[in-house]
């Protein structure tokens, strides 16, 4: 009755709720969010610098997310090559000098107070008086000796050797409207950042500091502001006003030695908010949006620009012309019979006009994907990690995969219906995992490297499966296969101008495909018919699977090899990253014998299912009642055991070290527990294998449209409330994701076609294109040096 009920709702709602209607939804909602973005920064403004310099929150107890962009978290070296050869100079009180010492900090850690040595000038001047006056004259008479960026603010001791009283602020307006002038001279050629002052805890200030208010810092902050912002008449001032570091304060002023200087975590904050404000335009990291302006455009991007709008504009053209065709051959009404003559003759939809609308659909995609990630529309914030963060979305898809469970078509062992569930689980724990930052917590990273083992895992598996049973070793199988794997990751590293080995995961994928294929395909060509006949040939088949085991070896413990064979032009520009293959060898060497374990288990698997060893009947258990209950124990001990080592990791370099040797274990215990019970066999989750069908699409499609920043942020459509935000982005996502794979699967039936003469000419097509772009790509990265 239950189910019978479930059934009849899951009827009603797919009635009025589809996953079309569901994209319509989708799309409608990327319409009105980019015009309320686009307002809002048309009215507010578009420069991030602002926000980073005024408003912000913590997310923890030290990590400061500034308003709509992010903030990177800046390297020795990487200050030290932003600084050189540059003049920074720090002027005002001891709050400005204890700025000052956490700047430098920034470039050497080391550096202590007393007797620092780097090029960094720090000026005491605590009053805004004619001493500070001559000091900024200076500078904007001598070209040479004028620092590149000038830091300056002082009003604690105005307050205190005034005490407090209203003929000290006078005086403090006057000497400000003095200054304001030169500082504006200064800033036309050079960076200049008044810091406002911090807030005091009242309660710890010393007798002598007592008159040392928040009103009166209020007070003395309203005037520089408003006197520094009217400096100039009919534009804005150049003078910009650093005052996010009187958010910080209020947050964290409680922890004050003295009441009035800061904790020196919250100096440190501000040090690196004046590093990004300056580095991030000149280095330009992926991580700090901030200040960052748009990309240019490359070659490349434009001519895809140019594509889609040709492939858009002609699919409107088609349709135009469709749709006047269908209205002509509308039934017309005979004046005699009064009846209907139906002449319309319901034509198949052409390949033109699905190609047509194809592109169109991905081009309308891939402008979201690049207003998303490059186009700074839409607002970007750092990740921060929380063990709720992680583990509550992760309870939550449990429940929902728990309750939308279904009976399987087939109870074999890893059946279609079994994988699909697999595939989409373990993509949605990897994509909790990237949202929450995750990877910062080493036991939950040990534990989503064998999700991406138990992946190629599955690839081993299935390709190994269908070659063997099958032995259909044709090229358009093969075509077929790399087509779908790299298609959406080809486009977008067209359109987000990124290389092949930056979506590490697909070039894992095809190339371990490929290695499958390779092996299977060379003579002698050995499949499951011809063994049937023979046991001979089992031992050839073995025979091949050891001869792989043994390159697989060679290259693990050969890096120079490896990266000779892939430092080889064209291998070389699809698998270099940052002018080298590492990367490269690093992730093919943390997996490198999971997929020969996936080939291996489909050989024994496929081989006992032959001789009827395995009792594969809807509710039987795999193997006897004896056999079935020790390996389930065998394998829920294996499982925990591999859990709890995983979890009591506590170097990184040496557990991935193990990785690759011990991660079939508990890849082996789950399918065991999995498919050794009758009843678990017979049923599966269809909300993960829903979420299984598109796992690929989902994979990749987070780099840009759910995550920001190539994966190191957090996509913001709706700021101020990251619970409605991560509902609406995520809703959007999985509509993109499922989206693009419909697209992939009707572009590979038109592109990819199963005639070998009309096959060899597309591949002579597709050959000529990458040609090209690979010379564009020259191109490019000939001018960019």
């Amino acid at each position: 009755m239950a189910a019978l009920a479930y059934n009849l709702g899951k009827r009603e709602i797919n009635h009025y709720f589809s996953v079309r209607s569901a994209k319509v939804l989708a799309l409608v909602a990327v319409l009105l969010l980019a015009a309320c973005h686009l307002a809002s920064r048309r009215y507010r403004g578009n420069d991030s610098c602002e926000y980073l310099l005024s408003s912000g929150r913590f997310l923890g107890e030290k990590v400061w997310q500034p308003h709509s962009c992010m903030m990177h978290k800046y390297k020795i070296s990487e200050a030290k090559n932003c600084l050189v050869d540059k003049h920074i100079a720090f002027i005002g009180d001891s709050r400005i000098r204890q700025l000052f010492y956490s700047f430098v900090k920034i470039i050497n850690p080391q550096f202590k107070e007393e007797g620092n040595k780097v090029k960094l000038d720090f000026l005491w001047h605590p009053e805004v008086n004619g001493s500070m006056k001559q000091c900024i004259k200076v500078w904007t008479e001598d070209s040479i000796a004028k620092p590149h960026v000038i830091v300056a603010g002082a009003a604690t001791w105005s307050i205190k050797i005034h005490n407090g009283s209203s003929e000290g602020l006078s005086q403090y307006k006057m000497n400000i409207t003095s200054i304001a002038p030169l500082l504006e001279k200064l800033a036309k050629t050079s960076d200049v950042y008044w810091v406002l002052q911090d807030p005091v805890y009242e309660d710890l200030l010393s007798e002598n500091r007592k008159m040392i208010t928040n009103e009166k810092i209020d007070a003395y902050n309203e005037a520089a502001v408003s006197i520094l912002n009217s400096s100039t008449r009919n534009s804005k001032s150049n003078v910009k006003m650093f005052s996010v570091s009187k958010l910080i304060a209020q947050e964290t002023i409680m922890e004050s030695l003295d009441g009035l200087h800061l904790p020196e975590s919250s100096r440190e904050t501000s040090a690196m908010i004046l590093m990004n404000v300056y580095c991030n335009k000149i280095l330009k990291p992926v991580d700090g949006s901030c200040c960052q302006p748009r990309p240019p455009l490359t070659l490349i991007q434009k001519l895809a620009a140019c594509f889609f709008t040709l492939s858009i504009t002609g699919y409107l053209i088609f349709y135009i012309i469709h749709r006047n065709a269908h209205r002509k051959n509308k039934p017309c009404t005979d004046l005699e019979s009064g009846e209907e003559k139906k002449n319309i003759i319901n034509t198949p939809v052409s390949s033109l006009e699905i190609l047509l609308q194809s592109f169109c659909k991905l081009g309308l995609i891939m402008a979201y994907f690049y207003m998303c990630d490059r186009a700074n529309l839409f607002m970007k914030e750092n990740k921060f990690y929380t063990h709720s963060s992680f583990f509550i979305p992760i309870i939550y898809i449990l429940v929902l995969g728990v309750f939308y469970n279904e009976n399987t078509k087939e109870t074999k062992v890893l059946n279609r219906e079994q994988t699909d569930e697999w595939k989409g689980w373990m993509q949605l724990v990897i994509l909790i995992y990237h949202i929450s930052g995750a990877s910062t917590f080493l036991p939950v990273y040990m534990h989503i490297r064998v999700l991406v083992a138990a992946y190629l895992f599955q690839t081993g598996y299935g390709h190994f499966s269908y070659f063997w049973i099958k032995g259909d070793f044709g090229i358009h199988r093969v075509c077929q296969v790399l087509f779908r794997l790299n298609f959406l990751v080809v486009v977008l590293c067209i359109v987000m101008d990124r290389p092949y080995q930056f979506y590490y995961f697909v070039p894992l994928v095809t190339v371990w495909f490929m290695v499958i294929y390779i092996t299977l395909a060379l003579w002698p060509q050995i499949i499951q018919k011809k063994a049937n006949g023979n046991c001979f040939w089992h031992f050839g088949l073995l025979l091949k699977l050891g001869f792989l085991l043994l390159f697989i070896c060679f290259l693990a413990y050969s890096q120079g090899a490896f990266e000779k064979i892939f430092s080889l032009w064209p291998l070389s520009k699809c698998f270099e990253l940052k002018g080298n293959v590492y990367e490269w060898w690093f992730r093919w060497r943390l997996d490198r014998y999971v997929v020969f374990h996936g080939m291996l288990f489909a050989f024994i698997y496929l081989a006992l299912q032959k001789r009827q060893v395995l009792s594969e009947g809807k509710g039987e258990p795999l193997f006897s009642n004896k056999i079935s209950n020790f390996l389930l124990f065998i394998s829920v001990v294996s499982f925990l055991t591999y859990s709890i080592w995983a979890s009591s990791c506590k170097n990184k370099a040496e557990c991935n070290e193990l990785h690759p040797s011990v991660s079939v274990v508990q890849i082996l215990a789950f399918i065991l527990i999995r498919n050794i019970p009758g009843y678990a066999r017979s049923v599966y989750s269809s909300f993960f294998a829903w979420f299984g069908k598109i796992s690929l699409e989902l994979f990749i499609c987070q780099y840009h449209i759910w995550l920001a920043a190539d994966t190191r942020g957090i996509l913001v459509l709706i700021p101020g409330n990251p619970m409605l935000n991560i509902i609406v982005s995520t809703f959007i996502f999985v509509c993109v994701a499922h989206e693009i794979s419909q697209i992939t699967n009707d572009l590979a039936q038109i592109i990819i076609p199963k005639d070998n003469s009309s096959l060899l000419k597309r591949l002579a097509c597709i050959a000529a294109f990458f040609c090209g772009l690979l010379i564009l790509s020259s191109i490019q990265d000939k001018s960019k040096q």
